[in-house]
């Protein structure tokens, strides 16, 4: 480095115009730019292909981010033995003959709980409104009657007891998720940004651009294709007869009762991810993110290398990150992620401990191994003999034969809990 001296400052010219050029020129032509956006966004890639992996191609677009994800791959492949990205929502999985609770390790899962509102089946709307409007108006009776006039003042309820929606399961098949316009839009989007690059080449004979977003498609269609997807995501036995329940836990208001009937997947499996069905990562899976990483970074010092019309370049790769935004964070349907589902019917009260009664009058086992999941305290006494009651008539018809029900008595364990708590909850 030359040393400073007074001369070399005083030499230099006054330009106040220098800055306004330099501008200029970085409109004109960011070729910096597109080099430095490609190694961000990686976790909204990861995002993406997880919630459309598992088929036999997988249209996340070319876009910012890709060559970080790359390097995130890898290391999840050489650390943790999986390419399957954790869910980004906690739920709980019951099983409905034993009562297991499992915390959820399932994408597929995680997202069905987290979207419910959105796909749940009418009926249940309508059902949810008449539990509100229903405690409402027993909220401002309440109110009236310590207070002449104070019921106007209640204000409608956003919450109210629990809601249980029963689905059958349907024929579902791993590694064949449903298509629908979410799954769509990457083929769309990825003749948009062919359109974009081939601008330049047909108006300038500049084919850097073209050459550089073909060979991104290429990349991340092949990363996202990988059969590893499909192992990881559905990681679970199928033709299952096990019924489960999916929620988010105490406080939600809602569950999902999902009937097995010998055609779904299992759930449960599911849930607990690929640790239980032993999916591990081959060594040609291994090979090929290695590979697919090397090649990442030799296109991220290829783009590097464009200096003419980078603005083409940038806008397909904006575009590109724009899809990978919208499948990120869209909701989907059940059958999107390859679990269809035929919707049964609903329960719903405005007191959680009625709803879970009515479950367990229709449906025996279920309701009961609801209970440690929405009532972690001490049950009262009439509460407790209802259910030993239920217990008893359970096993009277699967036995087929009387069982008195004074012998039931530890059928239903007292759990310490706050009492006051539990009169807030029912």
């Amino acid at each position: 480095m030359a040393p400073f001296s007074a001369h070399s400052l005083s030499s230099r010219a006054f330009d106040p115009g220098l800055t306004s050029r330099e501008f200029s020129t970085q409109w004109r032509g960011p070729n910096e730019v597109f080099s430095v956006l490609l190694i961000l966004g990686g976790d909204v890639v990861a995002v993406a292909l997880a919630q459309l992996c598992g088929g036999r191609l997988t249209p996340v677009a070319f876009s910012f981010g890709w060559v970080s994800y790359a390097v995130i791959a890898l290391v999840s492949v050489v650390g943790e033995n999986r390419l399957m990205r954790k869910p980004d929502f906690s739920c709980k999985v019951i099983n409905g003959k034993v009562g297991y609770i499992r915390d959820n390790s399932s994408w597929i899962i995680g997202r069905m709980v987290r979207d419910f509102e959105y796909w749940m089946d009418p009926k249940t709307s309508s059902r949810l409104d008449e539990m509100i409007e229903e405690k409402w108006q027993k909220s401002r009776g309440k109110a009236e009657r310590v207070e002449a006039g104070s019921g106007k003042e209640v204000k409608r309820p956003k919450f109210t007891g629990l809601c249980v929606s029963i689905y059958k399961a349907g024929h579902g098949e791993p590694g064949q998720p449903g298509h629908d316009i979410i799954y769509y839009s990457g083929f769309v989007v990825t003749i948009i940004q062919l359109g974009i690059a081939a601008v330049p080449c047909g108006l300038f004979g500049d084919w850097g651009t073209l050459l550089i977003t073909i060979c991104g498609i290429v990349l991340s269609f092949a990363t996202g294709s990988l059969p590893q997807w499909s192992k990881e995501k559905w990681a679970c036995r199928r033709k299952t007869k096990k019924d489960v329940i999916l929620t988010a836990g105490n406080g939600s208001q809602h569950a999902i009762v999902v009937l097995g009937d010998g055609r779904g997947l299992d759930l449960e499996d599911l849930a607990a991810g690929q640790t239980r069905m032993n999916i591990l990562i081959s060594r040609s899976t291994r090979v090929a993110i290695f590979s697919l990483a090397l090649l990442w970074v030799v296109l991220l010092i290829a783009a590097a290398s464009l200096k003419e019309n980078s603005w083409f370049l940038l806008a397909t790769g904006g575009i590109g990150i724009l899809q990978n935004i919208v499948v990120a964070g869209c909701r989907r349907n059940p059958e999107a992620f390859g679990v269809p589902l035929t919707f049964v019917e609903v329960i719903g009260e405005i007191k959680i401990m009625a709803t879970l009664y009515k479950v367990e009058e229709k449906y025996p086992g279920l309701g009961r191994n609801m209970l440690d999941t929405f009532f972690p305290g001490k049950l009262r006494d009439y509460e407790r003999d209802r259910w030993n009651k239920y217990g008893a008539h359970h096993r009277d018809n699967m036995e087929g034969k009387p069982v008195a029900v004074q012998h039931t008595a530890a059928v239903v364990p007292e759990v310490q809990g706050s009492s006051e708590e539990r009169n807030k909850q029912t």
